[in-house]
């Protein structure tokens, strides 16, 4: 892991965002600190301990029941990412 603050938030932080009409509930633990790079033919998601925790919880909140397909949440660097991370969507599809 590399070392190094990024613009991550620093308290637990909520956001909520609409979904085609549900509500979803992004929380941020605090001290989470989440990295991602694009490698050519892979990407790593280098994250702490909270980070960790924080990116389980977004996904657990787009694989909640009535959360509508195409929902998404965009992390870019310094809006939940550290800087110098390439930007990852995160996005619920039920299409096979």
């Amino acid at each position: 892991m590399t070392s190094g603050t990024g613009p991550g938030p620093i308290e637990s932080t909520r956001v909520t965002a609409d979904a085609d009409g549900a509500a979803l509930v992004f929380v941020w633990d605090a001290d989470a600190r989440i990295e991602v790079r694009d490698l050519g033919g892979e990407v790593v998601i280098e994250a702490n301990a909270a980070g960790l925790r924080t990116l389980a919880g977004h996904l657990l909140v787009l694989a909640g029941e009535g959360v509508p397909d195409g929902a998404h949440l965009h992390l870019e660097d310094g809006n939940g990412l550290a800087g110098g991370s390439v930007g990852l969507v995160l996005e619920r599809t039920d299409e096979e």
